[in-house]
């Protein structure tokens, strides 16, 4: 029970997630800590990202049935009743935003709410149905962490906040796209109107490459704008070089199979990498 109710806040992407709101509040608290303030919110932004990945659960549990890597989840087995998880969902979504609001500020809780709401309503209970957008606008959600972490400590919206929100923003398609061309059969089967099930591989691989452009400009604004260090710039751009030049590479990969595998880990380490040396090359350290 305990192991199903664990694994229904998918921990994978909510370690991600957490991680990236570590950075954000240390990034703008230059490690002038309050450390009261960081572990509320972290622990309000882990209850409401979880609840918004339980909530996911519930509302996919018959489509998950369709697909290999999901179809051992509690709620296609039978594990678990929906009504149960439902409420597990709901409960953790009213503390966590509840934490934001009242024990950080309001703002954080506003930006949770908004996140929680892009994730649930609008990506899991329409686009993802419905649209190839839903990868891009579902972004908004994946995005909103490194800024609540931010906001927690500034309490306003400022440049470092939007380029934080860009950075994460940019880094999910071409990271989602990479698996989703892995899985592109499986998705097609469960009936999901991904960017690779209906304009194909191709199309997919050319659309990663104007966010992964993108996400240089971003990495050199902060910089810029004097929120990180010269060894950020330096290193940032690097891996991000080195990532736009592995999926140019990939228009013309014979195994794709293997590159979209390496572009997926690469991805994976690029955003590690980043906040890494962004939480350890801040201005203020």
């Amino acid at each position: 029970m305990l192991k199903d109710l664990i694994a229904l806040t998918k921990p994978r992407l909510l370690r991600l997630n957490v991680f990236a709101a570590l950075g954000g509040f240390l990034v703008a608290s230059k490690w002038d800590i309050d450390f009261l303030l960081l572990i509320w919110a972290l622990i309000g932004s882990t209850l409401t990202i979880a609840s918004a990945t339980v909530i996911n659960n519930y509302w996919d549990r018959e489509l998950d049935l369709k697909m290999e890597r999901t179809k051992d989840r509690a709620l296609p087995t039978g594990r678990m009743q929906p009504g149960t998880v439902l409420a597990y969902g709901i409960v953790l979504g009213v503390v966590g935003l509840a934490v934001l609001f009242l024990l950080v500020n309001s703002l954080s809780g506003w930006l949770g709410l908004l996140g929680w709401f892009v994730y649930i309503v609008i990506y899991t209970m329409w686009l993802k149905r419905t649209s190839t957008w839903s990868t891009s606008v579902g972004g908004i959600s994946g995005a909103m962490p490194p800024v609540i972490g931010y906001c927690a400590v500034t309490n306003e919206v400022d440049a470092g906040a939007w380029i934080l929100f860009a950075l994460l923003f940019l880094w999910q398609p071409a990271h989602f796209w990479s698996l989703a061309i892995r899985r592109v059969e499986e998705y097609r089967e469960a009936g999901f109107p991904l960017l690779p099930v209906v304009k194909g591989i191709k199309r997919t691989k050319l659309q990663m490459i104007p966010y992964i452009v993108l996400l240089l400009p971003a990495s050199i604004m902060f910089y810029t704008y004097g929120y990180v260090g010269i060894y950020f710039l330096i290193i940032s751009v690097v891996v991000g070089l080195l990532w736009l030049v592995h999926t140019l590479r990939g228009t013309g990969a014979k195994d794709t199979e293997k590159w979209a595998k390496t572009n997926f880990l690469i991805s994976v380490n690029y955003l590690m990498v980043i906040f890494i040396v962004m939480i350890l090359n801040t201005t203020g350290s």
